[in-house]
């Protein structure tokens, strides 16, 4: 079952992404400030079960506040995981194919982040009126850079919504704020240490919920950096309790990485 799953995300994923400009896509991801969006890109054959998902997952949300900054809830990677071992969130990040087209869209060679990263992928629930991010960059603690995508799910709101300061398609003017709302489905690509970002506050019977991927050009972080982020993660994003699920959630996600104990799953990688 959780070979299947794979192999349903990576087939339709191909399909999707067989159709792409990935010249032209380029070029638009530089025109603008190293970001690129994508009007509900991801087919609903992949979104449907990531919505199924994100319901199943709220019992484990951790509301997190920051005075002056932040506040809403997240879910980490490691919840994800142990949830749902044949997750098709999951397999939506580790899917080759898409880190194929990430790649070339950002003319990197993209890797996953280690198993030990919360971050990886994880859940943003804006759910309570007045949940949102200050401006930020997504820095990156690794020894590389780190891309973040962000992929919408859930947009019943008028009023929360990713602001970014872009270059409009095609011009060389100066960066303006931009409004850009994620439906269903719909990618941001960009490069969290030149995108200057935020997301404004909910309103009153607003839900807005949406997936974060991370990618990285080097895997290596060094001791500092590690505590650092994993002190960031505990008390700002993930709770305490989310590094105390660890081990298991990387003994899972080590298992659905071992491709020999699936031989469907390599032949679909060989068709891809």
């Amino acid at each position: 079952m959780q070979c299947q799953t794979s192999i349903d995300v990576e087939e339709t994923l191909s399909r999707r992404l067989a159709d792409m400009d990935q010249d032209q896509l380029g070029r638009a991801y530089w025109e603008q400030n190293e970001c690129l969006i994508l009007d509900r890109f991801i087919p609903k054959k992949i979104v449907n079960p990531c919505l199924t998902e994100v319901e199943l997952l709220r019992k484990n949300i951790f509301r997190n506040y920051v005075p002056g900054h932040k506040q809403g809830g997240s879910v980490s990677y490691y919840a994800i995981a142990n949830e749902s071992p044949e997750s098709a969130i999951v397999s939506l990040y580790r899917s080759p194919a898409l880190r194929r087209f990430l790649s070339q869209i950002v003319n990197e060679d993209l890797l996953l982040c280690p198993d030990s990263d919360p971050h990886s992928c994880a859940l943003y629930y804006y759910t309570q009126p007045g949940d949102h991010i200050g401006y930020h960059y997504d820095r990156s603690y690794y020894k590389g850079k780190r891309y973040t995508i962000l992929m919408g799910l859930i947009e019943r709101s008028e009023q929360c919504r990713l602001v970014a300061h872009l270059r409009a398609p095609g011009s060389t003017g100066e960066f303006s704020e931009q409004s850009i709302p994620l439906d269903p489905g719909s990618l941001v690509i960009f490069n969290g240490d030149t995108l200057w970002h935020a997301v404004t506050p909910l309103g009153s019977r607003e839900e807005r919920i949406v997936l974060t991927m991370q990618y990285v050009t080097d895997q290596a972080m060094g001791p500092f950096h590690r505590a650092f982020s994993n002190l960031k993660d505990a008390f700002a994003y993930f709770g305490p309790a989310a590094l105390i699920h660890r081990p298991h959630a990387e003994r899972v996600l080590g298992r659905r990485a071992d491709m020999d104990w699936c031989p469907n799953l390599r032949l679909a990688k060989s068709k891809a």
